[in-house]
């Protein structure tokens, strides 16, 4: 919360204060009006003099004028604070997101940073632009309040008063007791979007295994701990409202009762208890709105705190100096070993150890879970190396920064993201390539055929995810964006799973023809996709147990015979 008021308010300042001194103007032209009303009851209209009558009358029409001109300014101006400051702080919390390495999302997971992308940010919008408008208003009007009435009636001032510590105890308390609840709300609402997505992202699979029951009660189980929990805090928060009504009632019964008495005794006037009444309803409402403003803040001190964590990480995989390596390598793996999470006994990775000159092709196979995709994630320094160093071109790639490593890649991952919108975009993505050099890179993946030959063309629109796409469609639109920058170094994980056998041999012979001097790191599950590679390593449980060419594999490696075996 703190970093939010003094980093990203910081700019607005100025526009504050001056929105503050506006509405602190209104407000006074808003208390002056009751006062003017007991004046003119208590002593002009006993004097018969119109003259005078119809001047306070001016007086307090200017006044209302006034206040209602003031206070739309006001407000105006704090609604685009608070709309400014957020947009600053989702731009900032999105940019952080997109930078944190693998294993910081990992940590956070996914959900939960959409749900601080969407929800938090959106009650910390609330809050902002709440306070500025009720922040200054409510106070001034409760201060103000018992201030006027101070000149009207002391007395009937100090039973107002006598109430107030107990209000405002109230408040304070169930406030505080709040603020772990919705913290607590909040990650429930992270679980509740991981559902979500999950089931949205198959709802085919879960039709076609007819588990549509089984979701529905999954959900309706998370939805009613989520119901569950908002019901605690609300209730917890709901507890001010009716208090403070309660106690601020009380002190309207005793001041109404002392007024009458004060009245009859003639120790005060009709006009000032009838002002004093006005000024009670507008603090009663004041501490109402007051009270609201602390569910809201409430809200947004744990949206804030959990945003801060996002922003606040330390910047991950700087460069760092490191020694160059003298071998003549393109690639390098040496004695990689490598854990997702840092206080886990056994590796993913265990004693990695590769090299590849420039332009060879590096062919990666074994079971799922052996780490096949672990070590482009690696490459692509997504993640840290436990033990061990990668080099590229004798260079360790701790030492090369991020935007500059990964320009030079192409990537299609197991499982990539085609998005929404037209062929040529899903290529291109955000890149300056021409028209001809998409042309030329869809024709290399072997996707012409289904982009121009079909009729779609290049513009045609593609649905989220590639839904209106076949399987084998996505992977060539993929391959297609992968090639089309010529990337020194190009990484296929699992990208060929999806074609028939005609057309990967079709693309492994592109690949050869147009991209020999392109490094290649093809992971397949199946053995003809790399079995033409110049090295083949096979994985297993996270150690090589076999590297060498294929030929050499099938004499010396019995895993991957029986591989090559199981698939013929």
């Amino acid at each position: 919360m703190k970093k939010v008021l003094s980093v990203y308010l910081k700019p607005y300042y100025g526009r504050m204060l001056f929105g503050f001194v506006i509405k602190f103007i209104g407000t006074i032209m808003d208390l002056c009006l009751p006062w003017i009303l007991a004046y003119m009851i208590d002593t002009v209209i006993p004097q018969g003099q119109r003259d005078r009558i119809y001047l306070w009358g001016l007086a307090m029409l200017v006044c209302s004028v006034l206040a209602l001109t003031f206070n739309i300014i006001a407000n105006r101006m704090a609604s685009k604070v608070a709309r400014d400051t957020t947009e600053t702080l989702r731009h900032d919390l999105f940019e952080k997101i997109m930078w944190l390495s693998n294993a910081k999302t990992d940590a956070f997971t996914k959900p939960s940073l959409i749900s601080r992308l969407t929800t938090d940010t959106y009650n910390v919008h609330q809050m902002l632009g709440r306070v500025q408008r009720l922040g200054v208003r409510a106070p001034i009007l409760v201060i103000g309040g018992i201030l006027v009435t101070l000149t009207l009636d002391p007395v009937l001032t100090l039973v107002l008063v006598s109430v107030m510590p107990v209000t405002a105890f109230v408040t304070y308390y169930f406030s505080k007791k709040s603020i772990p609840m919705y913290h607590a709300l909040q990650r429930a609402v992270d679980k509740f979007v991981r559902l979500l997505r999950e089931d949205i992202a198959g709802i085919r699979v879960i039709k076609a295994l007819s588990k549509t029951d089984y979701e529905t009660k999954r959900y309706d189980a998370l939805n009613q701990e989520l119901s569950a929990l908002e019901k605690k805090a609300d209730v917890t928060m709901a507890v001010v409202n009716p208090a403070t009504n309660l106690f601020l009632n009380l002190g309207l019964v005793f001041v109404v009762i002392v007024g009458a008495y004060r009245v009859n005794t003639g120790s005060s006037e009709v006009g000032k208890i009838l002002a004093f009444l006005t000024y009670f309803t507008i603090i009663l409402n004041a501490m109402i709105n007051i009270s609201k403003m602390f569910v809201i803040v409430s809200k947004a001190v744990a949206s804030a705190n959990r945003i801060a964590e996002v922003i606040e990480v330390p910047e991950e995989l700087m460069p760092v100096h490191c020694e160059r390596l003298r071998e003549d390598d393109y690639i390098r793996f040496s004695h990689v070993t490598f854990r997702y999470k840092p206080e886990q006994d056994e590796p993913n990775l265990t004693d990695i150890s590769f090299s590849l000159a420039k332009g060879e092709t590096l062919g990666i196979i074994g079971a799922t879970g052996s780490g096949k995709s672990t070590i482009a994630a690696l490459l692509l320094r997504f993640y840290e190396v436990s033990e061990g160093a990668v080099y590229i071109e004798g260079e360790n790639i701790r030492a090369i920064p991020a935007d500059r490593l990964r320009k030079r890649f192409g990537v299609v991952f197991q499982n990539d993201m085609i998005f929404e919108e037209s062929i040529a975009e899903n290529v291109r993505m955000g890149r300056s390539l021409s028209a001809e050099e998409i042309k030329e890179a869809v024709t290399h993946a072997m996707a012409k055929e289904f982009v121009e030959e079909a009729g779609r063309g290049y513009d045609a629109p593609v649905h989220a995810r590639g839904a209106n796409l076949s399987g084998g469609q996505k992977q060539r639109i993929l391959i297609a964006r992968a090639l089309a920058a010529h990337p020194d170094l190009l990484i296929l994980d699992d990208s060929s799973s999806a074609l028939d056998y005609k057309t990967d041999a079709a693309l492994r012979h592109e690949l050869a023809a147009h991209f020999a001097d392109t490094t290649k790191i093809i992971i397949a599950q199946r053995v003809s996709s790399i079995m033409h590679a110049d090295h083949i390593m096979v994985l297993e449980d996270g150690k090589m147990i076999g590297y060498g060419t294929h030929e050499a594999l099938l004499e010396q490696c019995e895993v991957y015979r029986e591989i090559r075996d199981s698939q013929q």
